[in-house]
């Protein structure tokens, strides 16, 4: 599966924006999927997952009750609408998926399919 992140820009603190992760080659309905984020110098950090579609999902600490992660089998698209956001969330937005028969927690190095990262910027 191809993925491609898109979505990202410049917000004021308090802001909204939604991303966008488009697949394509594979539907995503057979993936698990999430979104992580960096920060040049730091590690990837774990934002939101979508283990399969119907079931729960799952969210870092910093980012509960902000943001919502959610996917349309029908456009093949997950997204990642995030409220509230504050300085701290600048980094470059990364989409990712695993095989939903490949089980494992939310680590980077657990998922195996990257697009390419989108840019958020939360200006104070």
């Amino acid at each position: 599966v191809q993925l491609q992140a898109s979505g990202g820009g410049l917000v004021q603190a308090g802001g909204s924006l939604r991303l966008s992760c488009a697949a394509s080659g594979r539907t995503i309905s057979d993936y698990a999927v999430a979104w992580f984020r960096q920060v040049p110098g730091l590690e990837r950090e774990f934002v939101s997952a979508d283990p399969f579609s119907g079931g729960g999902t799952y969210y870092g600490v910093p980012m509960r009750g902000r943001f919502t992660i959610s996917r349309d089998n029908a456009k093949n698209t997950v997204y990642l609408q995030m409220n509230s956001l504050e300085p701290e969330d600048t980094a470059i937005y990364y989409c990712a998926a695993r095989p939903i028969s490949a089980s494992g927690g939310y680590k980077y190095y657990e998922f195996g399919y990257w697009g390419r990262g989108t840019l958020v910027t939360v200006s104070s």
